[in-house]
């Protein structure tokens, strides 16, 4: 066994030694997904050009901005995001994905007001019959792959632990508080955004629906509040071969990491994610911009200690805060060519992302 695993570091070392700095920066790229500012693209747009220039993984669409909830960003007809999804992907020199939060009641992008229709919160939707719930994630994926989505930050299989919960709980973006239920209706959106050719993502783990804090606006401790029960939906769809993808949750566990929330955490990314609950999936990062991480921790620190977590791709909304391209690609260059991030890092994470377009 440790042949092997001499002969596989010899082989990323070679294979890290022969690659240069463009060609690095561009598998670094293949793990970013960010926002942008625009309604419409064409070839001299700045996010055309980033994504050329860096082979970025992909894009995540927004109706408003957060700042401005008056003004729209990407969205705002489903004639203009047709234009604008289909821009994205011709103009792109390689597969991308287009990713949204569509979730159904408060969570939507894509809105009844711009001209779309309505769905349920997950809430609502588990009051339904199976064939309703059924019927209803089945519109709602087409609806999305008609507007040239093929990437859904959904189903959320947080369990309705914490009655008190805001960001959860108090906008019925969660299942219920039973596990079984929560992985039920959660493998119906799966399924159903599967046949559509949409990526699913679940969130948050390890289990936000027992917070009291809301990660957007700073540190979430759920020690004392959490439990192993949370895991259950994750668990129950790994084996059941239904996980495209999973994004962390920027809440910090002292039982599962004593110093670093999840998204930094290689104990729960790696040692608990990967290796006891052997998912061998993509991993996405929450929002890197977010006050929980991003006030707490530099640039340089947040990226290198999310990768060696374990985390595949880096989400950057753009919505909290700016941030410049360049600086990232090289702040992470400069992390892979100083060992701070390790070159099989970065080939383990370009392989897994290749696999979600296959």
């Amino acid at each position: 066994m440790k042949v092997i695993f001499l002969l596989i570091f010899i082989n990323f070392s070679i294979f890290a030694s022969t690659i240069n700095d463009n060609e690095l920066k561009k598998m670094i790229g293949q793990m970013i997904v960010i926002g942008f500012p625009n309604e419409s693209v064409n070839e001299n747009s700045e996010i055309i050009k980033q994504i050329n220039k860096y082979n970025l993984a992909g894009v995540i669409l927004f109706d408003i901005f957060y700042n401005d909830r008056e003004k729209n960003k990407n969205i705002f007809s489903p004639e203009q995001l047709q234009r604008l999804t289909t821009s994205l992907k011709k103009l792109s020199n390689h597969p991308i994905l287009i990713s949204v939060d569509q979730e159904g009641g408060k969570v939507a992008r894509l809105k009844p007001k711009y001209g779309f229709e309505e769905f349920l919160s997950a809430k609502k939707i588990s009051e339904l019959s199976i064939p309703d719930a059924k019927n209803s994630y089945k519109n709602m994926s087409k609806m999305l792959q008609k507007n040239g989505i093929n990437c859904n930050f959904a189903p959320v299989v947080d369990l309705e632990v914490n009655p008190k919960n805001k960001v959860i709980v108090g906008l019925e973006r969660s299942f219920g508080s039973s596990s079984e239920e929560v992985t039920k209706y959660a493998k119906i959106l799966i399924d159903e955004q599967k046949k559509a050719g949409i990526i699913s993502v679940l969130k948050h783990f390890p289990g936000h629906g027992s917070s009291l804090g809301d990660s957007h606006l700073g540190f979430v401790d759920i020690s004392d509040t959490w439990s192993q029960e949370e895991l259950e939906p994750y668990k129950q769809l790994i084996k059941q071969k239904s996980v495209d993808m999973i994004m962390t949750a920027h809440v910090f566990n002292s039982y599962l990491d004593e110093k670093y929330p999840a998204t930094l955490s290689y104990n729960v990314n790696t040692k608990l994610l990967r290796q006891k609950m052997d998912y061998k999936g993509v991993i996405v990062s929450d929002d890197l911009q977010m006050k929980a991480i991003s006030k707490h921790f530099t640039l340089k620190e947040t990226i290198t200690l999310t990768i060696n977590s374990g985390v595949d791709i880096l989400l950057f909304g753009n919505q909290l805060a700016n941030q410049n391209l360049d600086e990232l690609i090289n702040t992470i260059l400069a992390q892979v060519k100083n060992g701070e991030i390790p070159h099989a890092k970065i080939i383990e994470s370009n392989r897994r992302i290749k696999k979600l377009h296959e």
